[in-house]
């Protein structure tokens, strides 16, 4: 910089472009247009104007261009657009031209900055989305320009949204497309994307994009979706990828959406199917979490059989416990739709009854009495002179009711959930 100390522009008038490409040349550029002093800034746009696209793509060229662009006027500006309109997909795709692009979509003031900018890339959308520098103007594009400016976008990721969905840097795109959108725009891009959701589940990133518009958690678009999948929820079960989508479709959809989905899941031999799968089990797990109380229990019945087979993996003894956890409930309400024997005392237990409890150590109908039985909870004890000890029983090993066609719980599961 001290060769500069003692200069002013006017006695760099002619050299200006050559100085933008020189390091300390651009700086001392750049303090003067901070300056704010419109001669001097009129001084340095006549010289750098016709060289916009050089500069942008310029290594140092392109932050005198982003300072430009910031303090020049709107005339200055439009012609700055246009001198670089010709080649702004190239300018785009450059690692300096990027910055320096995004800089002057930021400062876009008037219609004609935008409609130079939406001719110049309209036709390049998706080459610009998949692009590592490209998309970066294409998401300023959608953060700048209106919904309606934007609508080549929009056209473009709808009509290619395989192309776009199944991109690195094209999923994200596509989702902040999703958030711009207005209504009308978002429900048609929603509709595309659902369209062609069987494909995009299956992708490592595609599978991203149908996630998005089910947490957007409006049934509109989320129940269209789940309908794509049907008759193939065992199939997308067990697929690395897919398998997040079906189990985020079993915590959002409506009930008797899950309960299709679920329903799928006991064709014969797709329950074996999916619970001796590294994916498949998380989907069922999710199910038995998710599926409505009926569902719940025809799904509980469906995986006892094969319960012993996996018992023994990490996730046999989550499912495990998760059905013993079933099984406690159903136990304590009765109410909750599962079938358990019926009490023909109605829950009462006499005084007589209580004091023989006592005396050989048998479960009533509501457990072990310890004593307290009758009404309002009165001391049943007989009198002591009439206490005998009986001998040692062996253990009883299932004690208490379990519905009909339930194993003995023998209590090895290791009562974590999932």
């Amino acid at each position: 910089m001290s060769r500069f100390n003692n200069l002013t522009l006017d006695d760099l008038v002619g050299e200006i472009f050559a100085l933008c490409k020189d390091q300390h040349g651009c700086r001392f550029l750049q303090k003067q247009l901070e300056s704010r002093n419109p001669t001097e800034i009129h001084q340095i746009w006549r010289e750098t104007s016709p060289h916009v696209t050089d500069l942008m793509m310029d290594p140092f060229g392109n932050y005198l261009c982003q300072k430009l662009l910031e303090y020049c006027t709107d005339d200055e500006r439009t012609t700055l657009i246009q001198n670089a309109s010709a080649q702004m997909v190239r300018i785009a795709l450059n690692q300096h031209g990027t910055r320096a692009l995004q800089k002057m979509i930021e400062f876009v003031s008037i219609p004609e900055h935008v409609q130079i900018i939406v001719n110049a890339l309209r036709y390049e959308v998706v080459s610009l989305i998949q692009d590592l520098n490209g998309n970066h103007v294409i998401q300023k594009c959608l953060n700048k320009l209106s919904a309606e400016d934007a609508q080549f976008i929009f056209d473009a990721v709808g009509n290619h949204c395989i192309d776009v969905g199944t991109h690195r840097h094209g999923c994200c795109v596509l989702q902040r497309c999703i958030d711009h959108a207005s209504g009308d725009q978002k429900g048609w891009l929603v509709a595309r994307i659902t369209n062609e959701a069987l494909r995009l589940v299956q992708d490592p990133f595609g599978n991203y994009v149908v996630q998005y518009i089910i947490d957007l958690n409006e049934p509109a678009f989320t129940e269209p979706l789940v309908k794509e999948f049907g008759t193939k929820i065992g199939m997308l079960s067990r697929h690395k990828f897919s398998s997040n989508v079906i189990e985020k479709c079993l915590r959002c959809a409506s009930e008797p959406s899950r309960d299709n989905m679920c329903q799928e899941m006991l064709n014969p031999g797709e329950m074996d199917k999916l619970l001796r799968d590294s994916f498949g089990n998380y989907v069922v797990q999710t199910a038995l979490e998710h599926a409505t109380p009926q569902m719940k229990h025809q799904l509980v019945e469906s995986i006892r059989p094969i319960l012993p087979g996996i018992r023994s993996t990490p996730y046999g003894r989550r499912l495990q416990a998760k059905i013993q956890a079933h099984d406690a409930r159903s136990v304590s309400n009765p109410s909750s739709g599962q079938n358990t024997p019926a009490d023909q005392t109605g829950g009462q237990v006499s005084l007589r009854a209580a004091a023989q409890t006592m005396g050989n150590g048998t479960m009533s109908s509501r457990g072990y009495t310890n004593g307290m039985s009758g009404a309002r909870g009165q001391a049943a004890y007989p009198p002591s002179s009439s206490l005998t000890v009986p001998p040692p029983q062996p253990p009883r090993l299932n004690q208490g009711y379990t519905y009909p066609g339930a194993p003995m719980q023998t209590g090895n599961g290791d009562g974590h959930f999932f």
